[in-house]
This record gives structure tokens, C-alpha cells and sequence, in this order.
């Protein structure tokens, strides 16, 4: 069974909460969650990833979080990644991805 996505904007930050398992299934709806807010060009907009709900991670996964990158870093947009649970947290560092996201 794959996860949820549910998303919450402010004026300048976008907050994507991720629940159940963020695998390849879920692209297209982390691709909805995010694309509206980078398609505007808005400069400086900040975009939260939370983990909290999130039980299981993949390769996938970690490929669509640097696909919102790509799209937002053209935007100079700030992305943190928030609440990740030990061995989630775990992957993220194996992938070195504090060197390309903020971590909390």
C-alpha cells in the first residue's frame, strides 16, 4: 500500500506531508503537491517536507526530492526536510542529502 500527501500553503512557504510509504507511486502526486508553486517562478519560497507520517522510503523517493530541487532551485527556493524518523533519517544521510537539503 503506498501513502497520502497532503499539502498546506502560506503566503511564501509550502508545507508537503507525507504519510505511509514515499515510493514511485506517489510521483505524480508529490509532483501535483509542488508544481503549482514552482511553476510561478516565485523567488524565495520555502518548501517543507514532513516525514512525520512517513514509514518507508526508496530510491524513487529520494529522486523525486531532488527533482523538487532541480525545479525550485531555479526558483532560489529554500527546502527542509522535517521530522524524519531515525532510520528514514538514516537513508537520507547515506545519500548525502544534508549536503543538499536542510535536515531537522
Amino acid at each position: 500500500m503506498s501513502g497520502t500527501i497532503s499539502v498546506e500553503r502560506a503566503e511564501r512557504e509550502t508545507v508537503i506531508n507525507i504519510k505511509g510509504r514515499f515510493n514511485f507511486e506517489m510521483h505524480s502526486q508529490f509532483r501535483t503537491a509542488y508544481q503549482e508553486d514552482t511553476s510561478k517562478g516565485q523567488k524565495g519560497r520555502k518548501f517543507i517536507i514532513d516525514l512525520s507520517g512517513t514509514e518507508y522510503i526508496d530510491s524513487s523517493a529520494l529522486g523525486m526530492l531532488l527533482l523538487l530541487r532541480e525545479e525550485a532551485g531555479t526558483n532560489e527556493s529554500d527546502i527542509e526536510i522535517v521530522n524524519a524518523k531515525p532510520e528514514i533519517r538514516k537513508i537520507l544521510e547515506t545519500a548525502n542529502f544534508q549536503r543538499l537539503f536542510k535536515i531537522s
